[in-house]
């Protein structure tokens, strides 16, 4: 049973399924140009808060195991509920709220649904190798589909162009799948996983 925070920020409610630790293990399969990546990995995720509203992501994977463990992912990033920002939101860089408004409320929040019953969502994602990702899409109740807006490269980083992850919870658990577009191949399965809360 997963058991949802009542003190977060009303911005967060949709994303609150999210929050805590989880860890499993995953499977890559990917084909890029003659070479055939595939193998078991395991995976670690995060996701907190610090009372702002935007869910903080933290997230590493590793190939084998021992002494033979090596990193293949380390992750850093923010998701939020996407809104207008209002004179009462801080930002840019480290300005601070032009004025006193009231804290947003559940009703604010679901003025925000879509058509489609969800939330359109927004997520950062800093990877340690030097890609960054912004990540545009939806979350209805406990499934999110993103999918890249934006791929930046820094110098020397290997050919990533778009990406898509799918999050779902599952008996308690959290499924997850990352297609990517890279090494020269287009938009193709990449990895998925299977993710235990951890206490």
């Amino acid at each position: 049973m997963i058991e949802l925070p009542t003190d977060l920020p009303a911005d967060l409610a949709p994303l609150s399924w999210l929050l805590g630790v989880w860890e499993g293990t995953g499977v890559i399969d990917y084909e890029a140009g003659d070479h055939h990546f595939s193998g078991e990995f395991t995976h670690r995720v995060s996701f907190s808060h610090d009372g702002g509203d935007a869910v903080n992501y933290s997230a590493t994977a590793w190939l084998g195991e021992g002494e033979s463990r090596r990193l293949l992912v380390s992750e850093v990033g923010f998701w939020r509920v996407v809104r207008p920002q209002g004179p009462g939101d801080p930002g840019p860089g480290l300005l601070p709220p032009i004025s006193d408004e009231p804290a947003r409320t559940a009703d604010d929040v679901e003025a925000l649904r879509t058509a489609e019953g969800g939330f359109e969502i927004a997520a950062n994602i800093v990877h340690a190798d030097g890609v960054s990702e912004l990540y545009l899409g939806q979350i209805r109740g406990p499934r999110i589909d993103i999918a890249t807006d934006a791929v930046i490269a820094a110098p020397g980083t290997k050919a990533y162009t778009a990406a898509t992850r799918l999050y779902g919870l599952v008996d308690g658990h959290l499924l997850w799948a990352w297609d990517i577009a890279a090494l020269g191949s287009e938009l193709g399965s990449h990895a998925s996983a299977r993710l235990a809360k951890v206490d």
